[in-house]
């Protein structure tokens, strides 16, 4: 059974999900009206692995004996200056989202909950995946630079994203 504490606290991450949700799909419709296809898919695959994300959250908190409260999601930004500047912001907000499944973690270790450990190991290996994939788009969009050409093959590359 999980702790109250642990509880609240895997409640706060849902809903952390749940918002990376709808950022990446603000940030795909902001892509939709630049005609940028391929980086509007790749949000989209972000937003439904986002969504995936809190879903196992929340089946989780129910196998072990829980309740899930739901809280209001902010609305996300909708205007960005470049894709850069998008991926930017993507790179940020993945490092609260790890620094926040750290401290879960944390207080796993604390509560001596092995079973809330071992389920948030999976989390903790998806973040440096999901650092990673935006610090590559960024090398690649400061590769580019202004060249029209380069934006356009990642956008090609963006575009053959698949969900898992």
């Amino acid at each position: 059974m999980l702790s109250k504490t642990l509880q609240d606290a895997i409640n706060s991450q849902i809903n952390l999900e749940l918002s990376s949700a709808y950022i990446y799909l603000s940030m795909a419709a902001h892509f939709e009206g630049e005609n940028l296809g391929g980086f509007a898919n790749w949000m989209q695959v972000q937003y439904h692995e986002e969504t995936e994300h809190a879903m196992k959250f929340f089946k989780y908190v129910y196998e072990r004996g829980g309740n899930v409260t739901l809280k209001a999601i902010p609305q996300p930004i909708a205007k960005f200056k470049s894709p850069l500047d998008v991926m930017n912001i993507v790179l940020e907000h993945e490092q609260k989202v790890t620094a926040s499944i750290n401290k879960l973690y944390e207080l796993a270790l604390k509560e001596k909950d092995y079973a809330t450990q071992s389920f948030l190991k999976w989390y903790i290996d998806e973040q440096v995946e999901e650092e990673k994939n935006a610090t590559d788009i960024i090398n690649m969009l400061e590769m580019t630079g202004d060249a029209k050409m380069g934006l356009m093959m990642i956008d090609r590359q963006l575009g053959k994203r698949k969900a898992d």
